[in-house]
């Protein structure tokens, strides 16, 4: 029973410290967000793995509705369609999978939000650098001491610890902390 109490205080304690250091950046994040789409823009969403997995979870939270009924809020993960996966990686390399959907379907002033546990993953970090290109604007969730992405990111906001279960634990709270801005401010 202690072993999951030390699990628990530990996931809070990282929480209570990026309450502390990132609360500016993440409103900054959703409030660039907002501004993107009340512009007209979209939000675009990718990661790899588990991070894959908040980024379809932001995404659907947006399109569908967070804690409240609302117009759908245009938000795409780019790892949820298959074909243009396997065709990607089959064709061009797996380091190829999100950079080339930016080249796609980004437009200038959309929004591209990375979770990226470790910030070093190739295909984040081209897709990250094609969409500077772009104009569409960067954020990045990352973690330990966000590797390459950060230096290629617009805002990045670096959840300060090693441990990759608890880096994800606060990605998707700050994922949902930014849903509700999104959702509130849109509302205004």
């Amino acid at each position: 029973m202690q072993r999951v109490k030390n699990f628990l205080n530990d996931s809070a304690d990282l929480k209570y410290q990026v309450a502390e250091t990132l609360s500016e950046k993440i409103l900054e994040a959703a409030l660039l967000i907002k501004e993107s789409v009340a512009g007209g823009g979209k939000l675009l969403l990718m990661g790899n793995g588990g991070s894959a997995a908040d980024a379809q979870h932001i995404a659907a939270e947006l399109v569908g509705r967070f804690k409240k009924e609302r117009p759908a809020i245009p938000a795409i993960a780019l790892t949820v369609d298959t074909s243009i996966l396997t065709a990607l990686g089959n064709d061009y390399g797996f380091e190829t999978i999100f950079s080339r959907q930016i080249e796609a379907i980004a437009q200038k002033g959309d929004v591209l939000l990375a979770f990226s546990t470790s910030g070093n993953s190739e295909n984040v970090i081209r897709a990250l650098k094609r969409a500077n290109d772009m104009e569409v604007h960067t954020i990045a969730l990352l973690g330990k001491e966000g590797g390459v992405a950060k230096d290629h990111v617009r805002l990045a906001i670096v959840v300060p610890s090693d441990d990759t279960a608890r880096i994800q634990e606060v990605h998707i709270t700050i994922g949902h902390i930014i849903c509700e801005i999104v959702e509130n401010e849109l509302e205004e």
